[in-house]
């Protein structure tokens, strides 16, 4: 059952502000991964790790080395060579360990300073001569570990780390007992807000909302998972003069208006179509809309009245979307800011920021050509304005610490612009550091056609309509292959939805958000490739080999013990291993699909191990063992599906 959402009322009186829709772009896109890995899938591969290996600021800091090393091999590692490089090259101050996964044959994880560092320290006398000897000391200068089995240098200087199986196996055995939160992220921060999903009240959420309320919801679950306190906002539209010819039009065809209900009015896009062309035909309608704008800013209890009628109905509406993505947000809409907004805009005029231009209030931001409007030349408020004070009133009253604004593409520019302001103001430091605000940006979703997903008759998705599409499918396929027979109602129902739902979410989520991508039902709901309804089913596969074994998986994580002899097993045991640096990395970078990456990784990885004669499971001498590996690769997967709000299945 869907938690209700938090409302909350702005004041009865507060000042004029024009609406503008956060969803002008109506974003949608890219098309299905193939099931094998392509050169390019490779090079993007170690291109990011490249990227990380060199990446100077990291999400994670620590409250004491044990903590701070706790389920991320990379940071475990970044300790170790620390203390080597001190040693190493004692004069040059503030040296970053640079490592990385390998993705070569010759190690599991790379130290890559050496080249770095000889380009500092050649020519002052040092006793090095060239790259491979700085390799060599940092190799030699590492401390004792248990976590590593050997070290080599390649090349340049690159130091290579094979990991300690003994080590590995005790690590994910360890995270069994303890549960995978002891893996989770730990970011500097405590609070974030993250304001996403944004639609406009009166107005139907349409496929254009998908990827805000997916996007948005994956990085609060990931924030959340990394003991983040996430406040997750839905900055609605719901102020502005659009509501005065939808008053008009509601006190017009229901004089006893307050007797008006969601069935009443019927489809909430078509009584906002019939508003607006009466509003653009009718010069007596117009002049009463604008009336009624003038009576509701002024406070009217009539009007307030009928405006919370016309929001309370479009929540309804909202709901059902929410309800079906398993998503929960708290309401403050563009109405719950208007009264900070001449605060904020007369603190900002005082500090010298605000300058009249053309008649209107503006801010001028270094490096673009373009004002920043806040007051315009009639006097109304507008979206930066409500923006402006919607990030005061998050920096100063919620304490955030970090704020992330997840909208389309198209809005990157005025995000640009209001979080420059904001450092100008002194809101904001300068540079990366924290408190700092984020603009996620992602691309469009397409049809068939490569133009914007929409109807036949070119009318928009309703996304509601979309998503239960998704679940009629998925629910048709479950019949087909017998299930209506073996399972009851109830299963069939769950089932659907958590195959439904999940196919549209991975679908989006495992393409970089900043590309388009190209709705399609068949591949989405696929059970080959890189899709949700393959890693369900992976999912679901593996609970039933723990199942067939007839063990108590939660005795043998206390009473039994995990090895990793065969070379499928440590694999598999290393990409396991791997699972809190690759959330951290899709937290930093704030890309869900770096998770959905590792998960269909994680689940080739599994498939590879348990298809191998030599790694059979049950009725094998290693039955235990291999039973946990099965445990821990479950608890991984659920965990993924957990942070992109993908609901697990346990049979199929």
């Amino acid at each position: 059952m869907l938690t209700p959402l938090t409302l909350l009322v702005p004041p009865a009186s507060p000042p004029s502000l024009f609406s503008f829709n956060r969803f002008s772009h109506f974003p949608f896109s890219t098309s299905i991964s193939a099931t094998t890995t392509s050169a390019s899938d490779l090079l993007r591969v170690v291109s990011r790790r490249l990227v990380l290996a060199t990446k100077t600021q990291s999400i994670t800091t620590m409250a004491s080395q044990e903590e701070e090393c706790k389920g991320n091999l990379k940071a475990q590692l970044a300790k170790l060579f620390e203390v080597s490089l001190k040693v190493t090259v004692p004069n040059e101050a503030d040296v970053d360990p640079l490592i990385a996964a390998c993705t070569g044959k010759f190690g599991d994880y790379q130290c890559n300073n050496a080249m770095g560092l000889w380009s500092k320290i050649k020519g002052k006398g040092t006793q090095f001569r060239g790259p491979p000897a700085v390799g060599e000391a940092i190799k030699n200068n590492l401390p004792t570990s248990e976590m590593i089995d050997s070290c080599s240098v390649a090349g340049p200087g690159f130091v290579n780390v094979v990991l300690s199986k003994n080590w590995m196996a005790k690590s994910i055995q360890k995270m069994l007992v303890e549960g995978i939160d002891t893996w989770a992220p730990q970011p500097p921060v405590k609070t974030a807000v993250v304001d996403f999903s944004s639609p406009n009240i009166a107005k139907e959420m349409h496929v254009g909302h998908l990827r805000s309320t997916i996007i948005g919801d994956t990085l609060a679950r990931m924030l959340e998972f990394s003991k983040v306190k996430v406040l997750r906002r839905n900055h609605v539209g719901d102020w502005g003069t659009q509501f005065g010819m939808l008053i008009e039009f509601l006190f017009e065809k229901f004089p006893n208006f307050e007797d008006a209900t969601e069935t009443a009015i019927g489809d909430l896009q078509a009584f906002y179509k019939a508003s607006k062309q009466r509003f653009d035909s009718d010069p007596a309608f117009k002049e009463r809309a604008q009336q009624a704008v003038v009576r509701l800013q002024g406070g009217e209890e009539k009007y307030r009245r009928a405006w919370a009628q016309i929001c309370e109905i479009s929540r309804t509406e909202f709901h059902k979307v929410y309800q079906r993505l398993g998503v929960h947000l708290e309401e403050k809409g563009e109405s719950f800011y208007n009264p900070y907004i001449p605060g904020v805009i007369e603190g900002l005029t005082k500090q010298g920021l605000v300058e009249e231009s053309q008649g209107a209030r503006v801010i001028f931001i270094e490096g673009i050509n373009i004002p920043l409007i806040v007051v315009k030349s009639d006097g109304g408020f507008n979206y930066a304005s409500t923006d402006l004070a919607a990030l005061w009133y998050r920096l100063n009253e919620e304490k955030a610490e970090w704020i992330i604004y997840v909208t389309d593409v198209g809005q990157q520019q005025h995000f640009d612009m209001v979080f420059k302001a904001a450092k100008r103001a002194g809101w904001l430091p300068q540079g990366d550091n924290y408190p700092k605000a984020s603009h996620v940006g992602f691309g469009l979703v397409l049809g068939e056609d490569g133009k914007r997903f929409r109807t036949r008759n070119t009318e928009v998705v309703r996304l509601v309509d979309l998503l239960d599409e998704a679940k009629n499918r998925s629910k048709a396929a479950l019949i087909e292959r017998g299930k209506g027979e073996e399972w009851t109602e109830e299963e069939i129902e769950s089932t659907a939805d958590a195959v439904g739902y999940g196919a549209v979410k991975y679908a989006d989520l495992k393409n970089n958000r900043l590309t388009n991508y190209t709705f399609n039902f068949d591949q989405m709901l696929n059970d080959k490739g890189n899709t949700a309804v393959y890693l369900l089913y992976a999912h679901a596969r593996i609970c039933s080999i723990i199942r067939r074994s007839g063990k108590d998986v939660e005795e043998l994580k206390n009473k039994g013990t995990l090895v990793l002899e065969h070379k499928d097993e440590r694999d598999l045991g290393l990409h396991l291993l791997q699972f809190a640096e690759v959330v951290e990395e899709a937290c930093t970078n704030l890309l869900p699909n770096v998770v959905c990456d590792y998960l269909y990784n994680l689940s080739e990885i599994f498939s590879k191990f348990y298809s191998n004669a030599e790694c059979k499971v049950i009725g094998s001498d290693k039955e235990t063992s291999r039973l946990l590996l099965c445990e821990a690769t479950a608890v991984v997967m659920r965990k993924c599906f957990n942070l992109l709000g993908i609901t697990p299945i346990y049979k199929i």
